[in-house]
């Protein structure tokens, strides 16, 4: 197969899909990679250590999406990328459609077959190809927090930890997944008070367990939400449905009864946000706008700004599965892994995937079947 990596366009996105040893890893299983020049800049590959293992560098994206058979990504396509969408790519990357109804419409049109590694699920309902960004993301949140409570980032002017005869900060995580899990781990490390709230009484308990009584934890409802929210000086969002759309859990009057300069994070930015009054999504390089006197950061793509470690983590877990699709065609691939099917988002024209087509109003077809008609053309 001819695997395809083009360089990252959202804003300050510095990661990349692939590392040289993925590309050894593809040449030694006798596949062509093509990497567009300078793709791993910014996470320190330079060219020469990508031709030194194999891969064709190409100057241009346009170059890359033409002659690849599959493209592996980062991030979601941005709509300057759609024009390079065609029937029979596949696409192999982070897709979060459920809030992008125009992506996932170019996706549809395109006939492109879309394999989401957020949706990508073992057995045990986890996502091993989240896991990584969501246990980067999680320690993110509170190290940017921290700062932006800061008063000079228009924040309370709190440290987190306090000091003898100080009191700590609050830290409030609304989910107690990985995410939350990884959050709570380095706001207890730093000395602060931490609530987490979920509706699993048995990963509460889990919680419990891990952190030996450190932090409290509350059912998660109406009622406490909005008594946790009030005293929190930096609140985290860190709820996921896989592929579905972030519930709304914190509404805009439990921020509204928040101090001033206490600070959002919203960990679920880039599947619509858990948060009420998250009502945009910002970037790196303007990652927060106050709303009720509170600082809110909703930047979709944090593991971003950490691009070495990110993409090392990343990619530990995508290259087997890109092997996987590259091997076998993505029809065999899926048939044989039931994890990746649930991964397949957009086949030949279908939503395949169940929570993307409730939140976007289409129906949803079976992608294995869908393959299957194609008559392995896909």
């Amino acid at each position: 197969m001819i695997v395809g990596v083009p360089a990252e366009i959202k804003n300050n996105e510095n990661r990349v899909a692939i590392t040289p040893a993925g590309v050894e890893a593809l040449r030694k299983a006798g596949h062509e990679v093509f990497v567009q020049t300078s793709a791993g800049t910014g996470s320190g590959f330079d060219d020469l250590e990508y031709l030194d293992k194999g891969a064709v560098i190409l100057d241009s994206a346009a170059e890359v999406w033409a002659k690849a058979e599959m493209i592996i990504k980062v991030k979601e396509p941005l709509p300057e990328e759609y024009a390079y969408f065609r029937k029979g790519l596949i696409l192999f990357t982070y897709l979060h459609l459920a809030p992008e109804a125009d992506l996932t419409k170019a996706l549809v049109d395109s006939g492109v077959t879309a394999v989401g590694y957020e949706t990508i699920q073992l057995e045990d309902g986890s996502l091993p190809l989240l896991i990584p960004m969501s246990e980067v993301a999680g320690r993110m949140a509170v190290q940017i927090g921290a700062q932006l409570l800061e008063k000079p980032h228009g924040g309370k002017g709190i440290l987190l930890g306090g000091v003898p005869g100080v009191r700590a900060g609050e830290v409030v995580i609304v989910g107690g997944g990985i995410v939350g899990t990884n959050a709570a781990k380095i706001a207890l490390g730093l000395g602060a008070r931490v609530t987490v709230l979920d509706l699993n009484a048995n990963r509460l308990r889990a919680l419990d367990d891990i952190f030996g009584g450190r932090l409290m934890t509350i059912m998660s409802d109406s009622y406490h939400i909005e008594q946790a929210v009030r005293k929190a000086d930096l609140l985290i969002g860190a709820v996921l449905i896989p592929g579905a759309r972030a519930p709304k859990l914190v509404k805009e009057y439990m921020v509204q009864q928040m101090g001033e300069g206490s600070v959002i994070v919203d960990v679920a930015i880039d599947q619509g946000g858990s948060i009420e009054t998250i009502d945009r999504i910002t970037t790196h390089e303007n990652p927060t706008y106050v709303k009720y006197g509170v600082v809110h950061y909703a930047v979709a793509n944090m593991p971003g700004a950490v691009a070495r470690t990110s993409t090392l983590a990343l990619t530990n877990v995508t290259i087997p599965y890109a092997l996987q699709i590259a091997n076998l065609g993505i029809h065999v691939a899926a048939v044989n892994n039931a994890a990746l099917a649930r991964g397949l988002n957009v086949v030949a024209g279908h939503v395949t995937n169940p929570a993307v087509a409730q939140s976007l109003g289409y129906e949803c077809a079976d992608g294995i079947r869908v393959l299957a008609a194609a008559g392995g053309r896909i």
